[in-house]
């Protein structure tokens, strides 16, 4: 990308995207690296600044992560966090030990001087520590410009460079001046410009892509979840009709989902898509499985085998575009680890070699709250951009057991009642993610004085802010009441419903 930047540099953080996250919000694109990244990288990204994350480990642990001291060397603003800041003391020469009393949760802190990072900051406020450690001496040519009760080298600031440090971390929501310190370092301390947004994005994404492309055909699997539509509709601002999208019907989308899918997408993005009937296929495979990876397996080889059928038939086909989002490419760096890790599922089923087409991947850069805000901007229709994420297995995970026609349907006549009444009494946009799951599991019943003995149903849903962590959602009792009399009212096959009142972790959102 153009314009400003900031490179983060990840030892291993569980907050290290949500750096990355809280910097894009002050409108800086930002981005991730492993701490093994050399000179040369750094020099190729040409960052306004560096941001050193937190880490797990200590700095005197064997094998824990360090850095090239010719970084903090090379007149590039850096902003220690934490690990960051005893990585900086540890490396240029302070001492850094195990602290007598660790300090985790909200703390008070004190700015001792004035200075860049904590301009306009008040003079005592309340930040968020995550440590064991401190750092006992400073470096040659350090001093302190801020001390807690329990550590009172809390931040400090090179006398010759500007790298800066602190203990706690600014990108927290607990930490209350958090965001002012990050853009004080951003604006203040590294000069950058507040040019990241979605119209940059989209326009520099379009040429980026036709450069790229030239004249050849590109193929996209779309879903009509969000990602893919909206990777879709921006490869289709660039290319046009040399954009062909193909949609397979896998028999395991909610009700009436795939018809609604293509007809509403052709006539309101105008997007060139080839509808794929391809459910015999799938649910003749599933028939008799019930291991939930064997399930995908089966859904992953028999969509490639189809989607593989169908891009052959597409002439000058070169390129293929998929949703792959910033999460699917970058993880937390591992404690002892020298490279990133990269998700097995961020290439769409994992797509043959053998087809010899060319990524394009529009938001590999993106996080999903960026994507959705990419999706407005290309006027999307709203119904698209804000729909709940969907499996890519799709009912397959929700019907527990045995993939059966039958149970299938049982299961999109309920969710489409539950999600109905979500949007009914307005909480759709409250909640991350809701759907009913078809356990393996039947009860006895009474119905007009009639015993039966038929399915439970359960249904879930979730707060959340990007799917790693997920709490459930508090029902009023009489919607619950509301939508479990509708459905065992207006759904044969299921006379009792569950809600399922787990949170991510332990559980997961999805139950298989």
């Amino acid at each position: 990308m153009t314009g400003s930047s900031i490179l983060i540099i990840d030892f291993g953080s569980q907050y290290t995207q949500l750096i990355a996250r809280k910097v894009r919000e002050l409108s800086v694109f930002s981005l991730i690296h492993p701490h093994t990244i050399d000179i040369d990288t750094i020099k190729e990204i040409n960052p306004k600044g560096i941001i050193l994350s937190g880490g797990p480990m200590s700095v005197k642990d064997d094998g824990a992560p360090a850095i090239d001291e010719r970084i903090l060397a090379m007149d590039i603003p850096v902003l220690g966090i934490c690990y960051g800041l005893q990585l900086i003391s540890y490396t240029l020469g302070g001492i850094v030990e195990k602290s007598d009393k660790r300090e985790y949760g909200k703390s008070s802190f004190q700015v001792l001087e004035d200075n860049p990072l904590f301009e306009g900051i008040p003079v005592e406020s309340t930040v968020w520590m995550s440590h064991g450690d401190h750092v006992k001496t400073l470096p040659t040519g350090f001093k302190k410009i801020g001390s807690s009760p329990n550590t009172e080298n809390c931040a400090i600031t090179s006398l010759e460079y500007p790298i800066y440090g602190v203990q706690f971390h600014p990108e927290v929501f607990h930490t209350g001046y958090g965001k002012e310190i990050l853009s004080n370092f951003l604006f203040s301390i590294c000069g950058c410009k507040p040019d990241w947004n979605p119209g940059a994005f989209i326009e520099e994404s379009i040429e980026k892509i036709r450069k790229e492309a030239g004249d050849s055909v590109a193929i996209c699997a779309l879903s009509g979840g969000v990602d893919s539509t909206v990777a879709a509709v921006l490869v289709h601002r660039a290319l046009g009709d040399n954009l062909v999208c193909v949609h397979i019907d896998n028999g395991l989308m909610r009700k009436n989902e795939s018809a609604k899918v293509v007809k509403q997408l052709k006539e309101r993005t105008g997007l060139k898509i080839i509808h794929v009937d391809a459910s015999d296929l799938f649910l003749d495979r599933l028939s008799g499985v019930t291991s939930p990876e064997e399930k995908r397996k089966i859904i992953g080889h028999s969509f490639i085998e189809v989607f593989e059928k169908e891009a052959k038939k597409i002439d000058n086909a070169g390129f293929l575009v998929q949703g792959t989002l910033y999460p699917d490419v970058i993880e937390s760096v591992p404690v002892k680890g020298a490279s990133v890790t990269i998700k097995s599922h961020h290439n769409v089923g994992g797509l043959p070699e053998t087809m010899n087409l060319k990524l394009i991947e529009p938001l590999r850069e993106l996080f999903k709250d960026e994507v959705r805000k990419i999706g407005f901007s290309l006027d999307i229709p709203e119904d698209f951009i804000k729909r709940h994420p969907f499996p890519g297995p799709g009912l397959a995970v929700r019907v527990l057991g045995d993939v059966q026609r039958e149970r299938l349907e049982i299961l999109r006549e309920a969710d489409e009642i539950y999600i109905g009444k979500i949007k009914e009494y307005d909480l759709y946009e409250k909640i991350w993610q809701a759907f009913t799951v078809l356990l393996p599991v039947q009860t006895v019943g009474v119905m007009g004085d009639q015993r039966t003995y038929e399915n439970v149903l359960a249904l879930r849903a979730v707060t959340s802010v990007d799917g790693m962590t997920a709490d459930w959602y508090r029902f009023d009792h009489d919607f619950l009441a509301d939508v479990s009399n509708t459905i065992i009212n207006h759904v044969r096959g299921v006379n009792r419903v569950v809600y399922d009142i787990s949170s991510k972790p332990p559980a997961t959102i999805e139950w298989e």
